[in-house]
């Protein structure tokens, strides 16, 4: 293997241990969401579907490594864990606790977009073509998560000012 081969395949596997420990902070974040949401039903359901999607995700990440004879970082993975739950809880505190959720989600599923798209890149840049069906099923998914955060931003923040409006718990 060439230093330029060797260093593609680096790249690509700080890559992947990476996109893990982000997954992983994302099942942190949406478990903790949807044990809190009370008057946004369509939001947990939909984030109950993404977790789900989110854990397939990890062991498609996990596939990957063990493919090329890797594995994902227990350190990088706690951090995220700890992270997730510090953002949890400092939004759980806040008066608009459900549009700062909204907000959050929407740029983290724009950020795992980009490690996909690059993580794709990487991938066919260094021949590891069969990792690229997994990492753009995973990219369909984070698109198809963010359209949707995108699309409901508006219902959610007006469901929002109804219930506040209303005098009724309005920020979960």
């Amino acid at each position: 293997m060439t230093n330029q081969d060797e260093a593609v395949r680096d790249v690509f596997l700080a890559g992947l241990r990476n996109a893990h420990a982000v997954e992983n902070e994302a099942v942190s974040l949406i478990s903790r969401q949807v044990e809190r949401l009370e008057n946004y039903p369509e939001a947990a359901q939909r984030l109950q579907q993404h977790l789900t999607e989110t854990e397939g995700q990890i062991s498609r990440l996990e596939a990957i490594l063990d493919s090329v004879g890797d594995s994902p970082s227990t350190f990088k993975d706690t951090a995220a864990k700890v992270m997730a739950n510090m953002a949890a809880m400092g939004h759980s505190m806040a008066g608009d606790e459900i549009l700062k959720n909204t907000f959050a989600n929407y740029a983290f599923e724009n950020y795992e977009i980009a490690s996909y798209k690059s993580l794709i890149t990487i991938a066919e840049a260094g021949g590891f073509s069969s990792a690229v069906p997994a990492l753009k099923q995973s990219l369909d998914e984070e698109m198809a998560m963010a359209d949707w955060l995108d699309k409901h931003i508006a219902g959610t923040t007006t469901r929002f000012l109804t219930l506040k409006q209303a005098g009724e718990q309005a920020n979960r």
